[in-house]
């Protein structure tokens, strides 16, 4: 694939006819809206905490795996880079990437199945959902509003980046079919419209993919590094057994590291330029002359071919058994599930155990489903190590986590 010119597509999500903020506010006179966005979200707390949260193997096993912060900064990456060859914009695509993940739990998604479980009897727990609560809620930070007061195409692209969430009668669909849309982004849409029965933009889509592919690499990355996996495994994969052949044809007696590393961006160019090719062939199939025109689209344009969607099945069917469920990393997660568990618990039946803000607000509550949400809110906040050391100081110990 040679170097794309880049030229902005007609059907790109476009910051001057964007359709705003909830709260009004003036522009800027240095950056679009969509930068601004991005700027928010960076400096928000909710991202800072994503520095010690776990992605798959929590932060004190060792220096150099992924957090759910490297992890965000890989998809921005490869967002970016997909944006700017389609012609899309990029700040936008990055601005959802670095957006993706600010509702995850402490401990991966050990944390997001306990709390779930604990709010079973009070609207559930949903990441993407919570994701949407910290942005128009949680973050306290601005003078004239609660939440960062993003632009609406933002906000639609964090919520619908994986396709829409009610067809068109208006039943939910895909991961929502069975338990419904989460109340929270219910709420929100009542007030002003997400329109969930579409699409989200190019970007949104951008955002979305590439949120696979860097799990997809990093993952056999980090469980290559950690152990659990061994390069000869990788000649199970179709798909990364004829990356391995390449890097042996043209580099024979590579070091264990350097090999490793070749893996991941060999994986990674493959998968991008699979979507660059894709998502021009149904662009030009589809023929969108705006960014409405990809909301009322029948299928997502950014898009593997099918081959590819073959790998991508093939590498997550081939993780799945060897690093998200080996041993090591179950009984990991046993042992944070559990901590969160107690958390829950104790903070549930006496809210003064919480920081005196969360407290009164539980105490104030005028149901047990408010108190609930508080509590989840507060817990589905924290770094790993914070809920290691609230453990700690509720239960004089906490499990070493490694």
């Amino acid at each position: 694939m040679q170097p794309m010119a880049f030229v902005r597509a007609s059907c790109a999500a476009d910051p001057r006819q964007s359709r705003g903020r909830l709260f009004a506010e003036p522009g800027s006179p240095t950056r679009t809206e969509f930068q601004r966005d991005r700027d928010r979200i960076i400096h928000s707390t909710a991202f800072r905490r994503l520095a010690l949260k776990t992605q798959v193997f929590v932060p004190d096993e060792g220096d150099h795996y992924r957090t759910r912060l490297t992890h965000t900064i890989e998809v921005a990456q490869i967002a970016r880079a997909l944006a700017r060859a389609l012609g899309l914009d990029d700040d936008l695509a990055e601005a959802l990437a670095l957006a993706h993940d600010l509702g995850h739990t402490p401990f991966g998604h050990a944390g997001e199945d306990v709390l779930e479980a604990c709010m079973a009897a009070f609207g559930g727990f949903d990441h993407n959902a919570q994701a949407l609560r910290i942005v128009t809620k949680l973050e306290r930070r601005y003078a004239d509003f609660d939440g960062l007061n993003l632009v609406w195409e933002t906000l639609e692209g964090l919520v619908k980046h994986n396709g829409p969430l009610v067809g068109q009668d208006g039943r939910p669909v895909g991961r929502y079919a069975l338990r419904g849309v989460p109340a929270a982004i219910l709420e929100y849409d009542g007030r002003r419209s997400l329109e969930l029965a579409t699409y989200a933009s190019l970007e949104a889509q951008a955002a979305a993919i590439a949120d696979d592919i860097a799990y997809n690499a990093h993952d056999l990355d980090d469980g290559l590094r950690a152990g659990l996996i061994d390069l000869d495994d990788l000649r199970n994969v179709d798909f990364v057994a004829v990356l391995v052949a390449e890097i042996e044809a043209c580099h024979p007696d590579l070091e264990r590291s350097r090999f490793i590393h070749e893996i991941g961006r060999r994986l990674i160019t493959r998968f991008v330029e699979d979507v660059i090719d894709e998502t021009l062939r149904r662009l030009a199939e589809a023929e969108p002359a705006s960014a409405d025109d990809v909301r009322a689209a029948q299928r997502p344009l950014v898009a593997f071919s099918a081959a590819m969607q073959a790998a991508d099945a093939a590498v997550k069917a081939f993780l799945f058994p060897r690093v998200y469920r080996h041993p090591h990393v179950m009984r990991i997660r046993s042992e944070a599930a559990e901590v969160l568990r107690k958390l829950f618990a104790a903070f549930f039946e006496d809210p003064g155990l919480m920081p005196p803000e969360w407290a009164g607000a539980a105490i104030a509550a005028a149901d047990r489903p408010r108190q609930a949400r508080i509590t989840c809110d507060y817990i589905a906040g924290m770094s790993d190590r914070y809920a290691l050391a609230e453990h700690r100081r509720l239960f004089d110990e906490a499990p070493e986590l490694r």
